[in-house]
């Protein structure tokens, strides 16, 4: 029962330092009011900016999240003290968090303004990979 227990507490604190998969970053809130001299157009530029950002962000995270992950995997396996120095990117996460409530405060404005945007939350990027329009 104590060996059960001592395993539970160091795999919670193990994967407390392990960087969050962007669906769970939670969205921080901002002032609709920052966007209420924007017209319909301009919110509707300012939201596809900032959704390309936040899908940029989400794939940086999601592979910040993967890598914890592993590495987390491998220093259980084969050096457990490795464990208690593997720390999530909390800065990404906060920006991204940022970004999504920059998004909501466009769409609420979008609505108390009756622009008729259609917000679609746009896929994460993956980081691998070189957008189309990328110069090497």
């Amino acid at each position: 029962m104590k060996s059960l227990t001592v395993t539970a507490l160091f795999c919670a604190v193990v994967l407390s330092g392990c960087a969050e998969k962007a669906e769970n970053v939670s969205a921080t809130y901002v002032s609709p009011l920052a966007y209420q001299s924007y017209s319909c157009g301009q919110i509707a530029q300012e939201a596809s900016r900032v959704s390309g950002k936040v899908a940029q962000l989400s794939g940086v995270q999601n592979k910040k999240a993967s890598d914890d992950a592993v590495a987390t995997g491998v220093a259980l396996v084969v050096f457990w003290p490795a464990a208690f120095f593997i720390k999530g990117d909390k800065q990404t996460a906060a920006e991204l968090g940022r970004l999504k409530g920059e998004l909501e405060a466009l769409e609420q404005t979008s609505i108390r303004r009756n622009c008729g945007i259609v917000f679609e939350r746009a896929l994460p990027v993956d980081i691998k990979t070189k957008p189309p329009n990328a110069v090497d």
